[in-house]
């Protein structure tokens, strides 16, 4: 039976550009108990045990056009409590975003990599 999500996978092709957005605009800090791999990476804890790990590897569909709106493609949903700061934040640092379109507190936005995240209010 399944009972969560233990983590999602993003792609990287320049993984210090990408911990720049992961750790210094979300705010993520490094779980050094990734083990050793034959690619270089990282995983982050997101909540709740969950995890997201980014892997230094290349991406067949690097290059292929992709939505703007991130909720018309695939994602990751991440649950967050300071919907208001993390929009500072994602404006701070010219990251382009759009809000849902059901009307619910949520923003999608894509990392360095193209790789869309959304982003919902939880209390």
């Amino acid at each position: 039976m399944i009972t969560g999500i233990h983590h999602a996978t993003f792609l990287t092709a320049d993984l210090a550009h990408a911990r720049g957005f992961y750790e210094g605009v979300l705010g993520l800090q490094p779980d050094a108990a990734r083990p050793q791999m034959s690619f270089e990476g990282i995983w982050y804890f997101v909540g709740g045990g969950a995890q997201l790990h980014l892997m230094l590897l290349p991406d067949a569909s690097a290059g292929v056009p992709r939505p703007l709106h991130g909720g018309r493609d695939r994602h990751v949903a991440l649950s967050v409590s300071d919907w208001d700061g993390l929009m500072a934040r994602l404006e701070r640092a010219g990251c382009v975003y759009t809000l849902s379109q059901s009307g619910r507190r949520a923003l999608f936005c894509r990392d360095p990599d193209q790789n869309a995240l959304e982003f919902i209010e939880v209390n």
